[in-house]
This record gives structure tokens, C-alpha cells and sequence, in this order.
């Protein structure tokens, strides 16, 4: 947890023991994941329990000049915003946690060693997220430090305005030090299919068609281009002989779009799963001749990511900047975003440096009254630009996403960033639309001195 700016004679009463000038803990927390914004704190706060926070938001608080409150969990924050605090709980310990019970958490982020706080401070999104919302919509009570210095409770019945502007808030009302989420019954084993289209509108089609029906418990889509691998960040999912085969698929046709679905089983539904499978999968569009299919256990499979981290951090490329672009995209307007961006950008570009994702969501599986925003459309994409750069290529990629933002701004597509980054306060305004003003009441109601979460720039100066 970073302090901002020049000590205070306030924070100089704090316990020494709390804040540490070390100059290893003050590099580390400078800089996170995207590897494109440093800001050097004056100090570092390593909290070892709610009471050390407290103390710390109290005396900025009750300062006469307050002191500035980055919350930090691993830092995965992509432009500076790093919202979770120092040593809380990763998804990865959720799970382990909650599968001794025979449990498990309904939804979840494909990477999971990131912060329970730091994900429900944006929304928490994945396969899974069409059938049970984002991690916000699965979230009973929480403990929240608001940017007051006070710790309160709250739930949709109790200090309810202080629990729909946390959850999807980005980290501006309170600091979540305790959460507890919905659970459900955890399978044993996962049967992982994926298909692939060279036809955007069938593979779309038949994406909303699979999340409008129940029975499967993931959808997902990602582009296959072919200056970039099939498997790309993910585990090994393709044979070498599948790989050839993507590989030619690709050189022909530039762009190939994969659906990525599964379905959970257990020892009671072993028997089952794969004829169930058969039906849903039954009347898809996809290239004859390209479904494959793997089985894996369930914590592998919500694990899988990590693998492909580890092998990046062996070879030095984790450690880079990563100039991630997220969106919201509406339905109505996803066919545009195709022959412009995917089509009329990237691939012309032909300097593809990570996965590219893609999938729809249900809109009415996410609640309005939070401070998360999308699309207003009963059915919207994500859009994961998940791009990765030497320096050399930065200010290329950088320069890439630009171009993207301004073709939607030019053609009308009605985009949400996913994990915000904006220049201006008017871009801000734009990004909340209706809810704003409300946003905004509630910065001044929860933490009207803007101590918390400066990276954001959201309430200080540009």
C-alpha cells in the first residue's frame, strides 16, 4: 500500500514498523504489471491486519494537508491504477481453500493470482461470466475502510449504496478487506472443446446462441492470426499435427476465430457429460474437420493460465510492458469492430504480440446499480487486446490502440473500457454516462478528500 507524494509531519507519526522507506520495497511498488507508468511513493505501508489500514486512512484523513492512498495487491494493473491492498487473498487460495470443502466460487477471472479485492474493484470476468454474471454480481457482504477512516460492513440490505459503489468501483469509495461470494458444488473434471470458423458471423452467431442456452459452464472466443501461435499464452491445447493444420488455415485466410467451450462433470454425471456435450455442440457452424477436445480436471483448468505465465517468466517476457486494451463492445455494432479493427488494423499491421480475446455477455446478468459500466445492449462483447512488447515496439503498439479508440470514435461504436484508462475528466464523465453524477455523490459521501486511489486520475487534477 503506497502513500503518495512527500511525507507529512502526519505520516511521520505513524509506527515505524508500518512504514518502511526502504528503497526495494519503495521500486517495487512503482511500477506494476503494464510496465508503462512509474510513480515513486514515499513510502510503503505493509499491513498486517485491518487495523493497520485504519490507522493508515485516518491520519491521512485527519491530516490538514492529506497524504494520497495507492491500495496494492500483485500490482496486475495495467497503466498505474493498482488497486488491491499488500498480502490480502488470491483467487488461487479461494479455490484451494474452498475445494477441501467440496466447493468452489461460480465465477471467476481466467487468471487467478490476482486480488479478491482488486478483481471486485473492476468486475471479474471470464468464460463463466455469461451464465453467472461478473464476480461483483456474486458477492453476499463485504468489509470496506472507506476513504473516511471508517470500517463498515455492507451487503444489498445493510449500508447498501457503499456496497453498489465498491463493487466495479475502481477502488474509489473503500478499501475491501473482507468479502464473502456465492459457492456452488465443485465438479471433478472438465471437458474442454474448441472450434474453429473462418466466417466472423457464423462464429458469432453461434457464440450467442450458446450463451443463451443452459448447460455448457464456459464460453469464450479468441483470434488465431497467422503470425501468431495457435496455443499462444494458453497451455498446450493443439497437437503438433493439429498446429500445421491451424497454421495453413491461417496463412489462407489471414484471421481464424475459435470457440472455446466446456462443460463440468463429476463421478455422478461421468456417464453423461459427453452425450450432453454432443447435443449442445449439435447445429454449430464451425469448419468440418476442427473441433477438438481435451479433458482436464477442474483445477486445471481454471489454473491454465499459469502455465504459460511460468514458461514466459523462464524466458524473461513476463517482466515487460504490457499495453493491454480492454472494451465492452455492443452486439449491434460487433460486425463493424470485426472489418475495422480485427480486419482493417491488426491484421494489416500484421505485429500480433499476444492473445487477442473475444466473447459475448449477457447484460441482464449484471446489476445496473453497481458502479460498473457497459454497453446498454442485451448482449455485449469483450474485446481483450492482450498485447505484450519489448520496448523496442511500445510506442508501435501504443500507437496501435490509439488508432483503435479513434476508429470507434469516428464509426459510432458505443465502446466501455474494461480496467479504464483515460486522459481527461471529460473522457471519464463519457465513460460513466448516467452514472456519474452518482459517482461522483458517492466520492463525496465515501471519501470526499480523494485520498484513495489516486492512479486512477479520476478525481485529481490533468
Amino acid at each position: 500500500m503506497s502513500i503518495i507524494g512527500k511525507l507529512s509531519p502526519c505520516t511521520s507519526l505513524l509506527p515505524p514498523e508500518l512504514l518502511s522507506l526502504d528503497p526495494n520495497a519503495i521500486s517495487l511498488a512503482s511500477s506494476d504489471y503494464g510496465k508503462l507508468i512509474r510513480v515513486t511513493p514515499a513510502a510503503v505501508l505493509y499491513p498486517s491486519s485491518e487495523d493497520d489500514i485504519l490507522s493508515l486512512v485516518r491520519f491521512s484523513y485527519g491530516s490538514s494537508v492529506p497524504f494520497s492512498i495507492a491500495a496494492r495487491g500483485v500490482g496486475h494493473s495495467i497503466r498505474g491504477q493498482a488497486m488491491a491492498h499488500n498480502g490480502v487473498v488470491l483467487w488461487i487460495d479461494v479455490l484451494h481453500a474452498t475445494l477441501k470443502h467440496g466447493l468452489a466460487p461460480m465465477s471467476w477471472t481466467d487468471y487467478l493470482y490476482l486480488t479478491v479485492g482488486g478483481t471486485l474493484s473492476n468486475a471479474g470476468i471470464s468464460g463463466q461470466s455469461f451464465r453467472h454474471g461478473p464476480q461483483i454480481s456474486n458477492v453476499y457482504e463485504m468489509d470496506v475502510i472507506t476513504g473516511r477512516g471508517e470500517l463498515v460492513t455492507c451487503s444489498k440490505h445493510i449500508n447498501s449504496e457503499l456496497f453498489y459503489a465498491v463493487l466495479g468501483g475502481l477502488g474509489q469509495f473503500g478499501i475491501i478487506t473482507r468479502a464473502r461470494i456465492a459457492l456452488e458444488p465443485a465438479p471433478n473434471r472438465v471437458r474442454w472443446v474448441r472450434m474453429l470458423y473462418d466466417d466472423f458471423a457464423a462464429f458469432t452467431r453461434d457464440q450467442e446462441h450458446l450463451i443463451s442456452i443452459n448447460g455448457l459452464d464456459y464460453v469464450e472466443g479468441s483470434l488465431i492470426m497467422y503470425q501468431s501461435p495457435a496455443n499462444n499464452w494458453k497451455p498446450s491445447f493443439f497437437s503438433l499435427t493439429d498446429h500445421s493444420r491451424i497454421t495453413s488455415l491461417a496463412t489462407e485466410h489471414g484471421i481464424i476465430y475459435c470457440l472455446e467451450v466446456a462443460k463440468y462433470y463429476d463421478n455422478f454425471t461421468v456417464d453423461t457429460v459427453f452425450e450432453e456435450l454432443h447435443l449442445l455442440l449439435q447445429g454449430l457452424s464451425s469448419i468440418p474437420g476442427f473441433i477438438l477436445a481435451k479433458d482436464v480436471s477442474y483445477i486445471n483448468f481454471l489454473n491454465r493460465v499459469r502455465s504459460g505465465e511460468l514458461k514466459l517468466q523462464s524466458q524473461g517476457l513476463w517482466d515487460v510492458p504490457h499495453p493491454w486494451l480492454n472494451l465492452f463492445v455492443p452486439r449491434s455494432q460487433i460486425s463493424d469492430f470485426d472489418s475495422g479493427v480485427f480486419k482493417g488494423i491488426i491484421l494489416k499491421q500484421n505485429k500480433t504480440t499476444g492473445p487477442i480475446l473475444v466473447y459475448p455477455l449477457n447484460r441482464n446478468k449484471w446489476d445496473d446499480r453497481m458502479s460498473a459500466t457497459t454497453p446498454d445492449e442485451d448482449i455485449f462483447y469483450t474485446i481483450g487486446l492482450l498485447q505484450s512488447s519489448g520496448m523496442h515496439d511500445l510506442e508501435y503498439l501504443e500507437d496501435q490502440n490509439n488508432q483503435i479508440l479513434q476508429f470507434c470514435d469516428k464509426a459510432g461504436i458505443k465502446i466501455k473500457q474494461y480496467l479504464p484508462h483515460y486522459e481527461t475528466k471529460g473522457d471519464w464523465v463519457n465513460h460513466f454516462g448516467l452514472k456519474w453524477d452518482k459517482f461522483q455523490e458517492r466520492k463525496i459521501k465515501f471519501d470526499p478528500k480523494a485520498i484513495l486511489l489516486p492512479g486512477q486520475r479520476i478525481f485529481t487534477s490533468f
